[in-house]
């Protein structure tokens, strides 16, 4: 039997990041530039900075989050109007174009999360400290509003300068049982004077948004990513990651802040880099794979004709959900970053039925979030934009493929807790889901425990979707390798 202990992830994760181009480790020249930066409000120039501490911020994030990037807060109008106020940490000031900080994040481009370890793009002083939105402490922020109407429809709004304090940080699991019945009011919630009044208000603002998106074709796709569970050095079970109503209320509120940032760069006329997801190339294969569903598809790409395959698939069978969203999403291939002119046709975002959007809500875990910020920040101070074009084009095709790396380790990472939580169970069979079937190799994915694998043994004549049981013959940890037989298939 082979000795779990001799595996050490925390090794396999730093080889990880250095084999797919990242910088593990803070330089020396880093650490010094940050241990010096202060907390302090004070600015040396007059900016017009308003003082909105007084109002009930508050954050939506992880249990264990401390790198706090965005708060919320929302004030009912006329005619049902809302306004919502989403603050976003103000990285910009801290982290300035051209330091030693600021290279090393525009080099790893983005914080990769690997379960058994996590590489900040900024050093946790300023990520996890003055620059985090934390609870009970005055920070600064850049504050995007906008109005969503009764139907969904966005109103876009200004972004300024503004300092904030966040009232509570809330956690998705126990805001989401609540808000779906499952759970009485989170203490959080209820020990402060009029947040649960103010969370049933964002949840309603989430619905009229989320249904106005789902209405012009936005994919409500659902892919399963089994996330190591630790105890110690051990891996001690894997987790999916469950969407819910609270995360709901963070995707629609940064969707629609995004927007107002396009909506904000684009009346000035000023270049952006924007956030894609082009109009698939490989739609004859979406087309071909919802006939296998019995189901057809126009010709030509249509996002809504899709959404409602989708939305059928999804009440019929939702065991099998997850992996035809994954299907899809690699036909429709990967977001990515590209340069925008204001005037330009705009790409859109096929998957969100959007046309105008980017990113910029998560400064302190995106790069591309920061070059935004100082994007806007020179429009709002009338000051000459920091990147030229062919700049803003270099750093779109390099933080697109920062992206891609970092989506690369965490799923060797994945795999690797995954053999590791297999090894000692050699010669068991699992009920399984066949995730993939292609030349380069048959896939499944357990059902219990959701770890997925090669099938080695007996995988032809197998497909996308069949139920099968397959047996666990052998698994290499260091090289993340599971592997199985297929013991019964599907009726023919």
């Amino acid at each position: 039997m082979k000795d779990r202990r001799r595996i050490d992830l925390k090794a396999l994760a730093r080889e990880a990041m250095v084999k797919y181009g990242f910088e593990p480790e803070f330089p020396r020249s880093v650490i010094t530039e940050v241990n010096a930066m202060s907390p302090d409000l004070s600015s040396p120039r007059q900016y017009d900075i308003r003082d909105m501490r007084s109002l009930l911020w508050s954050s939506l994030d992880n249990y264990d989050s401390e790198d706090l990037d965005q708060l919320e807060y929302c004030e009912v109008g006329k005619s049902g109007e809302v306004l919502v106020r989403v603050a976003i940490a103000d990285v910009d000031h801290f982290v300035k174009k051209g330091s030693h900080t600021d290279r090393h994040a525009a080099h790893n481009g983005t914080s990769v999360y690997l379960g058994v370890e996590t590489f900040p793009m900024l050093p946790d002083r300023l990520s996890k400290g003055i620059s985090s939105l934390l609870p009970g402490e005055d920070r600064r922020a850049m504050v995007v509003e906008y109005t969503v109407l009764p139907g969904g429809s966005v109103r876009n709004g200004g972004i300024y300068r503004a300092l904030v304090n966040n009232k509570a940080k809330l956690v998705y699991e126990e805001v989401g049982d609540w808000l779906e019945g499952a759970a009485p009011v989170p203490v959080s919630v209820s020990s402060i004077p009029g947040l649960e009044d103010q969370i049933r208000l964002q949840a309603e603002v989430t619905r009229r948004l989320r249904s106005r998106r789902m209405k012009e074709g936005a994919l409500d796709l659902e892919t399963l990513e089994a996330e190591p569970v630790m105890k110690g050095e051990t891996v001690h079970s894997l987790a999916i990651q469950e969407q819910n109503a609270a995360r709901q209320i963070i995707e629609e509120f940064m969707v629609a802040a995004n927007g107002t940032m396009v909506h904000v760069l684009g009346a000035a006329k000023i270049p952006m880099i924007q956030r894609v997801v082009r109009v698939p190339k490989h739609w004859d294969g979406i087309v071909e794979t919802a006939a296998a569903y019995r189901y057809t598809l126009p010709k030509e790409p249509d996002s809504k004709a899709l959404a409602k395959f989708l939305d059928r698939q999804r009440a019929a069978d939702p065991e099998r959900f997850p992996d035809l969203s994954l299907t899809i999403v690699k036909l429709m291939g990967p977001g990515e970053y590209v340069p925008f002119v204001p005037g330009d046709t705009p790409i859109g975002h096929f998957a969100l039925a959007v046309v105008d959007y980017t990113h910029s809500t998560a400064p302190n875990r995106r790069y591309v979030d920061i070059v935004n910020q100082r994007i806007l920040k020179a429009v709002l101070d009338e000051e000459a934009v920091p990147y030229p074009g062919h700049e803003l084009g270099r750093l779109a095709e390099w933080l697109s493929d920062r992206e891609k790396a970092s989506q690369k380790a965490e799923r060797f990472m994945r795999k690797v807790a995954a053999a590791l939580l297999l090894e000692r169970r050699i010669g068991e069979t699992f009920d399984a889901i066949v995730t993939g079937a292609a030349e380069k190799g048959t896939y499944v994915r357990l059902l219990d425990p959701p770890a997925e694998g090669r099938v080695v043994e007996g995988e032809r004549g197998l497909r996308v979707g069949n139920k099968v049981s397959v047996r666990l013959l052998s698994t290499d940890p260091p090289r993340g390798f599971v592997d199985f037989a297929c013991v019964k298939k599907p009726p023919r």
